[in-house]
């Protein structure tokens, strides 16, 4: 299930795919003024009714494969809430041909990304970005899973994904702040019976519910290739993976006709409201209201609306009630847009001590003043030449929700897989009139649904017991196609495709900044980052959080600009500016159409240099990020990650707070502490302008001269913490009452980025708890049903920094759940790797490198890495060679060397009167208690 803009992207394509172009109209506002650009695709339809569509693109040697089924919630029976989504899992269980996991393992050591699947209320896809010579191993699995699935089913993999999607529920609906509320929005907007009420993931009853006919009978209506269509963009010559594309699915029988839903959803003609008690601190107002259906009229001028109303810091919403009257944390609005109704959704969160109520009337008096004099033109140019970026933006990636996704999606709901144009159209036609009759139309009270998420206990239906698993699986039900042999093995790969990671290039202005440039033309598109090598790291001890209140204080003012200017200005070139901290660095960005780049450089110049911390922005700001802090108490996971960096690395240490600090360093910081900082700190021998795009290096250039070469000369360099003051506990309790799961980290202290260890460090997280695939996570999500999900990852820092074993838990199995993390930890640590898995491990590091640097911020990010820790430039150029060198020896060395069972500590946030005895129990050694800020609770008699 994943949000998106529903609203087509703009002006991708033209770089991507060759096309025809029209003259733009005139007016048109300067983010808008590129020509309409048309899809250059073949679309070609197989006897058995599969929707074949192809887009030809070498900018690099991977392939997107995105297929989309065309059912999800709306196609499911009464009492089968959630069975699409179920279904979604059932299709990574295991087909004839590929044993349960083994697609897995094949596709991530074949360097696959972005592999994964969703379901949206209309539809279920299942998407693989691939090495371009690995597109025929893509095509097998998934024709394998379309053919052959029901050869394989049984009772036991049902059940197995069943205690899956229960823990996502879990996960992200139960024990995520505010996750009740929004379902509940869903639930009071469409009545009882209609598709889109239960939401998409469905209750425990039904998901635990569904029968293994239930399954069987969803695969034959729907799972067949007449009920499908698959998008392949990339790396590819079309005349073969026609060829292959026919060899995979032509055999493929099709199923029975498949009727589409056709629902009247009632309108709301009165103002429904319900009150969720919820384990939070501040209350959020959700509103919603239905809306036109996607890309029928009023479903653009809505999307518009949202942007208006809540689209970042320009938005109407923000300016009145979180920056002028600071009675909101946060406000934001979106055009969901489905196929029976779309709905518009609203939500504001209030600042401690404020009322729903005053909420409530504050967004009502914007809503009134839209429809009684709607927005001015300049707000709604600004609407349009931010979706349009944020478009263009979002499918520079091939694969998971970009160009091939997009694709699909023009495909089923308007039958063009080429609509781009007549979408761009459609956006740029709306004006002020057309979201003012929009909001007169749809965004009136008595037609929205009202929910208001409050502090308290949240009212959760009682679990629903899993049954044991069956003593022996029922006999399985005959497939639907005849088996063929030759699909038993999976196909070798083509030749390696031949390639060059991006290295930048590099200069130095007369002042000491390093400018790195990378020139990538493939689309219209320039992300900058000006990157200061002082983070966290630099925090004086006192004040934890003060680089990040830095950098977020850059946005609020400059000496000529105020903090609302900043945004109109950003927002005016439908461009993207972002201010933040990591534990090593300080960093300013912009992302913009290269038309507009030099005016959005002009606003990262100005923010970086010119900071005027003015006192009424900083406790604007300082109100901001105690609300922030609020809002990281409420969530297990982020608590577990709080307390898990306190407890390895203590209070002596910068690394031992995340980046908002403490209440106390928030409330004692001063504009002087800050002003101080960005002085010490922000200076160009201790940054780099790191710059990615539609761009040439005499361009960059002068812009670069002209804006920063008044920076006046200063050197600087990063900071170097001390040792980490490690407590002596092994187990670290976090109380949160009632919670259905427990937020689990196993922590210790890992390398540093210079490291020589990383390629052997990276092959042996991969295998431990990297991947999909890797041991942890397939013991706890596939084997045991106790999780959604467990995944290991180190961070790099410029001293070490920490591992960490991350993911929520059912709480009844808590001490199980450690007991077999640390068994893995220790297989890895006794046993050297077997030659299948160092192999796929291996791959997976090598073969996935392309994916890393797909766009222009993903270049950029990547270069900013050999900046901040003075790698060199061929880096990314060496580490295929490196990754391929690691051995079965090198991988047992750096785990016996890193992964140190008795100096890991167990970190778990939850109900500690059920997982207290049962932590107890596994005799680690001593426990201490800590509070939601990771600070130690002192006990009576310790």
């Amino acid at each position: 299930m994943k949000h998106r803009f529903l609203l087509a992207v703009c002006l991708v394509f033209a770089a991507l795919c060759g096309f025809v172009s029209n003259h733009p109209a005139a007016g048109v506002p300067p983010a808008a003024q590129s020509a309409v650009p048309s899809i250059a695709y073949e679309k070609i339809t197989l006897p058995n009714g599969l929707e074949v569509i192809l887009v030809e693109d070498h900018r690099l040697p991977i392939v997107a494969v995105n297929i989309w089924y065309h059912v999800g919630p709306a196609n499911e029976a009464p009492g089968l809430t959630g069975f699409a989504h179920l279904f979604e899992h059932m299709m990574f269980a295991g087909s004839r041909h590929l044993p349960r996991g083994l697609a897995d393992r094949l596709l991530e050591g074949a360097g696959a990304t972005d592999s994964n699947g969703s379901t949206d209320f209309d539809r279920t896809n299942y998407y693989d970005t691939v090495p371009s010579n690995q597109l025929e191993l893509a095509l097998w699995v998934h024709a394998d899973r379309m053919g052959y699935l029901l050869d394989v089913l049984d009772q036991g993999a049902l059940s197995n994904q069943q205690d899956v999607v229960r823990n996502e529920r879990r996960q992200n609906v139960e024990n995520r702040p505010y996750g009740i509320a929004e379902e509940t929005l869903t639930h009071t907007l469409f009545p009882k019976g209609h598709p889109y009420h239960a939401a998409v993931i469905g209750s425990h009853a039904d998901i635990q519910g569904a029968k293994l006919e239930d399954v069987r009978n969803f695969f034959i209506r729907y799972y067949s290739p007449d009920n499908a269509s698959i998008v392949i963009a990339g790396d590819i010559d079309k005349a073969r993976t026609r060829a292959l594309v026919k060899k995979y699915f032509g055999s493929l029988r099709r199923g029975p006709p498949v009727v589409r839903p056709a629902v009247a959803t009632p309108p709301i003609t009165r103002e429904r409201r319900v009150v969720v008690p919820d384990r939070v601190e501040l209350p959020r107002v959700f509103m919603g209201w239905l809306t036109p259906p996607a890309f029928q009229p009023g479903d653009a001028e809505m999307a518009v609306t949202a942007q208006i109303l809540a689209g970042g810091k320009s938005s109407r919403l923000y300016k009145s009630l979180v920056y002028e009257r600071q009675i909101a944390q946060d406000a934001n609005a979106e055009q969901n847009s489905y196929a029976l109704a779309s709905t518009f959704t609203l939500d504001v969160t209030a600042r401690a001590g404020r009322t729903p109520q005053e909420i409530e009337e504050a967004v009502d008096a914007e809503l009134a003043a839209l429809r009684e004099s709607g927005p001015s033109e300049r707000e709604v140019e600004r609407a349009r030449n931010t979706i349009e970026t944020a478009m263009l933006t979002s499918i520079e990636k091939l694969g998971d929700n970009g160009l091939a996704n997009q694709i699909n999606r023009y495909n089923q709901y308007t039958g063009d897989p080429g609509y781009l144009p007549k979408d761009i159209a459609r956006l740029r036609r709306v004006t002020a009139a057309d979201v003012q009759r929009a909001a007169r139309t749809w965004l009136q009270a008595q037609q929205r649904a009202v929910v208001i998420a409050m502090p308290g206990t949240p009212n959760l239906v009682a679990e629903v017991p899993a049954p044991p698993p069956p003593e022996s699986a029922p006999g399985k039900a005959p497939g639907v196609n005849r088996n063929e042999p030759w699909r038993s093995k999976p196909p070798k790969a083509g030749p390696p495709p031949k390639y060059a990671l991006p290295q930048g290039e590099r200069f130095v202005l007369a002042n000491g900044l390093t400018v790195i440039h990378y020139y990538n033309s493939t689309l219209p598109l320039v992300s900058a980052q000006l990157v200061v090598g002082s983070g966290s790291d630099a925090n004086p001890l006192d004040t934890p959080g003060l680089a990040g209140f830095t950098a977020q204080m850059l946005q609020e003012g400059t000496v000529t600009r105020s903090a609302p200017q900043i945004a109109d200005d950003i927002a005016q070139l439908g461009a993207f500016l972002d201010t933040t901290s990591t534990p090593n660095a300080s960093i300013a960005s912009v992302l913009s159409l290269k038309s507009n780049f030099p005016q959005a450089l002009d606003v990262l110049a100005d923010v970086v240099q010119h900071p005027a911390f003015p006192n009424a922005e900083v406790e604007r700001q300082r109100a901001s990020r105690l609300g922030d802090l609020v809002g990281q108490r409420d969530s297990p996971e982020a608590v577990a990650a709080v307390a898990a960096v306190a407890a390895l690395y203590g209070p002596s240490h910068p690394y031992g707070y995340a980046q908002l600090g403490t209440e106390k360093a928030i409330r004692d910081t001063t504009r002087n502490d800050l002003h101080d900082f960005w002085q010490r700190h922000y200076l160009p021998g201790n940054a780099a302008l790191v710059v990615a795009g539609d761009i040439s290096r005499d361009e960059l250039k002068t812009l670069a001269e002209a804006r920063f070469l008044g920076w006046p000369q200063a050197a600087g360099g990063p900071a170097r913490p001390g040792d980490p003051d490690t407590t002596k506990a092994r187990v670290v309790l976090v109380d949160k009452p009632d919670t259905p799961q427990t937020a689990l980290r196993v922590i210790a202290v890992g390398a540093q980025r210079n490291t020589p260890d990383y390629p052997a460090l990276e092959v042996m997280n991969a295998s431990l708890g990297g991947l999909f695939s890797s041991r942890i996570n397939n013991n706890l999500r596939e084997d045991k049903g106790y999780s959604y999900g467990v995944f290991s990852a180190f961070r790099y820092d410029r001293t070490p920094g920490p591992f960490v074993i991350a993911g929520s838990v059912r709480t009844d199995v808590t001490g199980a759940s450690v007991s077999e993390i640390f068994k893995e930890v220790r297989r890895m640590r006794d046993q050297p790797l077997p030659p299948h898995e160092l192999a796929g491990a291996r791959n997976s590091q090598v073969l996935s490198l392309p994916g890393r640097f797909e766009t222009n911020s993903d270049i950029g990010a990547s270069l900013a890495e050999l900046y901040v820790f003075d790698l060199p430039p061929d880096y990314y150029a060496r580490l295929p060679a490196q990754f391929s060198k690691v051995t079965a020896q090198q991988v047992q060395a750096v785990a016996r060397q890193y992964l140190v069972p008795e100096r890991m500590i167990v970190v778990a946030v939850g109900e500690r009167k059920k997982i207290a005895p049962q932590l107890d129990a596994l005799k680690l050694g001593p426990t201490e208690l800590r509070d939601t800020d990771g600070q130690p609770i002192e006990t009576p008699g310790k």
